[in-house]
Formats: structure tokens, C-alpha cells, sequence
């Protein structure tokens, strides 16, 4: 275990506890490429790699010539999940996303501040939900950025390099997650044609596959009759593959019919709008009409098409980072910026119940019954800090960093850990200089964690979102839902999908980590709001819904 010296040595990104550093009179190692791609509202174990029956040819094939890590974290939902990944602190010591409020403070750094210095161009195409703009005010040198989240076929919001868009029409034939990676492609030609000397960090958003459910009726139709037995039993053949692939080693929960997100569309207006083939709650398959059951099938074929989509086009952007000769010197992490989501929602142009599903005309959501499936063997969904919301698939693939190949690490890690890692791997410490009185980053390094498991030990991991609270520390988690639930304490090494409540077993342990947890929120926010506001005026007047 680090000392707390060397904790907040390497939570600042010192280039000294690396893994990969330099030593003195060696000659100077080529800089690593980045591809960072984050995925919206994938479940845990959709991913083929991950045990779920959905096709990832293309993650798959990264993880079985890389590393997957099975407790990776983020923040539960999309702003703060991205705000942590690209600043390396908690959202409430930023509030640079658009769901954390206050200020953002003059100690905040993104990404691309800290990769400039040391040669990068850093170049963005997807999904944006933060507050300030991706070149003036992130440092991207060139985006497609995707503001609108409720269309695939015309989305309403897109701007390149900060410059309008026009809208898509439907005989434009576009498909968001083709279009982000198309740019992504551009972005890099460019990059090879200009700049093949220098580094490069592409950070690939795509939309998929969060709601509206909206998928190419081709891709659908692979799907067709895939799903047909139910969530309870694709629940069941996910865990008992993923305990053979050693990802996890607990029971299954029960589905949770009364955990429900309290901004759905109200029950009467979905069924009104949709259908009586649609279910509110995650009950059991067998309780399910005829009609729930094809319709249902329909919906997870339809969120099933998105993600195979999704991989296809990132194999698009990896194929092209193998014309560039770039393959074995590019880092290739995939994470997902939440759990699968639970959310019914009928926004944008509305449901037209007469479109065919997964079609421009449809505004559909997953529900919980198939999110609690994606979501695998963990509990609950999206916006809540239980395993289910807050655990990410993590893929890291990297030829000429990583020795080994199909493994597993199991490393506790979080979002915030991304930007000391890939700081950390280019050889360089944070930059610029935080001003005076700054908190160190709240990550630290993975790279030791790339050479072996165990390598990149946390002092602890903290949550807080929407009022739902956690802090992990080893293999203990103390989590509270709402603001007036109680405190749970689990042990994670034999209850990952959090089953047996300790607290009342164990209550000073739960006061610790209660206390804990307080400290930290309470220190996050303070420091926050003690500093200085921002004077890099590069805010977007108004964010992605």
C-alpha cells in the first residue's frame, strides 16, 4: 500500500511513480497516441468481453490482446462522469459539468492543458455535456460536437470546430454514431497529413446507446429474435458466464420493482403514447402479457443494434490508426460514462406509435427490466451510486505498453484516474502549474496497475450523486440512497452485487466510513467554493440537455 506521500505524489501525476518513466541517461521514449472512447449508457456486461450476448467483434478483439478491468467507476451519470474524466478531480470540486452547481474554479485543467506541453494535438467527435466549449474552453483542437441527445437521425444541435452545423434530414441518410466516427477519421488524416510527427489524443463520444432507443433497421433486424426467453434468463447466462471469465464472484439480486427514477414520464402517459406493451418496472419475465413480450424483445434488439453499431464505427477509427502505422504505439481505453439506464422518457419530437421501433418517429427508453440485464449481475441503473449505476467496462489495449494479453485486473479505479494515467504514460506532470493553494488531482496513475494486478491501490473512492452518496475504501463500500436513506455497508470481495447489509453488524466501521465520506464532501465543496472563480472565459451559455 502507497504511503500517503507517495498518494498525493502520484494523485498530482508525478511522472516519477510511473511505471513507464524514463531513467536517467536512457534515451527518451516515443510518446504514446491516445484514443479515448467513451460509450453513453452502456451496461456493465452488455459487451460481448464482459459476458453479454450482444456482438463487439471489435471490443473483443481489443480485450483479448489487452486488459480488462472489472472495477472501474464513474460518477453514475453523463456530465460528471465526463467532467471527472477530463479534469481528474470529483465533479463537486470542478462543477465544470452542467449538473454540478457552482462555480468552476481558476485551479480547474483539462485534458488536453495537461497533453499540449508535452507535443499533443487533442482532437474530440461525439457527445458533449459539459460546460465550457471543446476548443476555447477545453483546448480541443478541432470537434464535432454533438448537442442535441434526443435524435439519431437529425439531431438539431452539432457544431464543428464551434461553427453551426445544419440539421440532417432523414434522405441525408445520417447516423449519429457513423457521423462522430467519420470525424474522428478526418480529425486523424489530418493529423497524419499535418502533424505525423507529434502525438496525438482522440477523444471519441459516442451517443450510443442511450435513449431514444434509434437504430439502422438493418442492425435491428440481426437482433430480431435474439432476446425472445426474457431478462431473466439472459440475467442468468450472463453471471454464469461472467463468473467462468472471473469478472465476478457473486449471486444474482433480484429484479427491484420499486426502484424506479422519479422523472420518468408518468406511467399513464407512456402506456397512453407507447403501448400496452410496455413495462414501467423490472418484474419478472413470466408476470409479462404475450404483447409486453414481443415488444420488449423489440426494445433490447434495438438497444442490442446500437451498441454492435457503435462497435463497428470504432473499428472504423481503429482501422484507421492502423493505416497511420500508429496501431502498437496508440493506447486504446473504452469505458461507458454510467450504468445501462432505467429511464422512460418521451422527449424530443415525441412517439409517433405508429413509426416502426428504433426509427426516427419512436422516442422509446430500455426500461428497468432490460437495464437490470445489461447491467449484470449488479444492482440497479443508472443515477443510482449502486454497483449497477456506477460500474464501468474498462478495456485498455496498448502493444508496446502492456505485456499481457486476455487478462483481468481488478483494481478499484475511477474516471478521475484517466487523466493522471494518460499524463503519466506521456512522460510529463500536470500542466500547467495549478495556482496556489490548488488540490492535488483527485486520481493517480494506473500504469502500475497495466504491468500487474494490485499495481494502482486506492486510499478510497468517493460518490456523490443526485443525493445518492458511497465511499469504498478496499473492499468496503458505505452507500446511502436519497438524502434521507440510511447508510448500507457492503463487502465487495464476496458481495459485489451488494445482497447483505453489514452496517448494523459492523457499526463502527460504518461510522468511520461515514465520517470519512463527510470529510471528503464537505473538504471537495469548500475548497470549490473557497477559490477563485474561472477567468478563462470559455463557457457555453447553454449545455447539452
Amino acid at each position: 500500500m502507497l504511503d500517503r506521500r507517495q498518494f498525493l505524489q502520484l494523485a498530482g501525476g508525478s511522472a516519477a511513480a510511473s511505471a513507464f518513466g524514463t531513467a536517467v541517461g536512457a534515451p527518451p521514449r516515443k510518446k504514446p497516441n491516445f484514443l479515448l472512447i467513451l460509450a453513453d449508457d452502456m451496461g456493465f456486461s452488455d459487451a460481448g468481453c464482459y459476458g453479454g450476448e450482444i456482438d463487439t467483434p471489435n471490443l473483443d478483439r481489443l480485450a483479448a490482446h489487452g486488459l480488462r478491468f472489472t472495477q472501474g467507476y464513474t460518477t453514475a451519470r453523463c456530465g460528471p462522469s465526463r467532467s471527472c474524466l477530463l479534469t481528474g478531480h470529483y465533479a463537486q470540486q470542478t462543477a465544470s459539468d452542467i449538473m454540478t452547481p457552482g462555480n468552476v474554479p481558476n485551479y480547474t485543467r483539462f485534458l488536453p492543458d495537461h497533453l499540449k506541453p508535452l507535443g499533443y494535438r487533442s482532437y474530440h467527435s461525439g457527445k458533449w455535456h459539459m460546460r465550457f466549449t471543446p476548443l476555447e474552453g477545453v483546448g480541443f483542437n478541432h470537434s464535432y460536437t454533438l448537442l442535441d441527445e434526443d435524435r439519431y437521425f437529425t439531431p438539431r444541435r452539432l457544431e464543428l470546430d464551434g461553427a453551426p452545423v445544419p440539421q440532417p434530414k432523414l434522405e441525408d441518410h445520417y447516423y449519429s454514431t457513423t457521423a462522430i466516427a467519420d470525424y474522428a477519421v478526418r480529425f486523424l488524416k489530418e493529423h497524419q497529413r499535418e502533424h505525423a510527427a507529434d502525438p496525438f489524443l482522440m477523444f471519441m463520444a459516442p451517443h450510443s446507446p442511450h435513449f431514444p432507443l434509434q437504430a439502422l433497421p438493418e442492425d435491428i433486424e440481426k437482433y430480431r429474435d435474439r432476446f425472445s426467453e426474457g431478462w431473466d434468463t439472459a440475467r442468468e447466462r450472463k453471471l454464469a458466464r461472467m463468473r467462468r471469465m472471473g469478472i465476478v464472484n457473486c449471486a444474482l439480486p433480484p429484479l427491484e420493482p420499486n426502484m424506479w427514477t422519479n422523472w420518468n414520464t408518468p406511467d399513464s402517459e407512456l402506456i397512453a403514447k407507447i403501448g400496452k406493451g410496455e413495462v414501467t418496472r423490472a418484474v419478472p419475465w413470466s408476470t409479462l402479457t404475450a404483447e409486453q413480450k414481443s415488444f420488449q424483445r423489440t426494445k433490447m434488439a434495438i438497444h442490442a443494434a446500437m451498441i454492435t453499431r457503435m462497435d463497428l464505427e470504432i473499428g472504423k477509427v481503429l482501422g484507421q490508426v492502423r493505416a497511420m502505422g500508429a496501431e502498437r504505439d496508440t493506447v486504446v481505453v473504452f469505458v461507458s460514462d454510467n450504468g445501462a439506464s432505467s429511464e422512460q422518457l418521451i422527449r424530443g419530437d415525441g412517439h409517433d406509435a405508429k413509426a416502426p421501433a428504433g426509427s426516427a418517429g419512436s422516442f422509446l427508453g430500455l426500461g428497468p427490466g432490460w437495464s437490470s440485464a445489461s447491467n449484470t449481475p449488479l444492482r440497479l441503473h443508472k443515477s443510482w451510486v449502486n454497483e449497477g449505476g456506477i460500474a464501468t467496462p474498462m478495456i485498455v489495449h496498448w502493444p508496446n505498453g502492456i505485456k499481457d494479453q486476455n487478462q483481468l485486473r481488478h483494481d478499484p479505479c475511477h474516471f478521475v484516474d484517466l487523466l493522471p494515467t494518460m499524463v503519466d504514460l506521456a512522460g510529463g506532470a500536470p500542466q500547467p502549474a495549478p495556482p496556489p493553494g490548488a488540490p492535488p488531482l483527485a486520481g493517480q496513475s494506473l500504469a502500475p496497475a497495466l504491468q500487474k494486478d494490485g499495481g494502482s491501490p486506492h486510499d478510497f473512492i468517493y460518490f456523490n450523486h443526485n443525493n445518492n452518496r458511497a465511499i469504498r475504501v478496499g473492499d468496503w463500500k458505505l452507500i446511502a440512497t436519497g438524502d434521507k436513506g440510511p447508510w448500507e455497508l457492503y463487502d465487495l470481495s464476496t458481495d459485489r452485487c451488494e445482497l447483505k447489509d453489514l452496517a448494523a453488524a459492523q457499526p463502527e466501521r460504518a461510522r468511520k466510513l461515514a465520517a470519512l465520506w463527510k470529510e471528503k464532501d464537505d473538504g471537495f465543496i469548500r475548497l470549490r467554493e473557497a477559490a477563485p472563480p474561472t477567468n478563462r472565459m470559455r463557457m457555453r451559455a447553454a449545455g447539452a440537455k
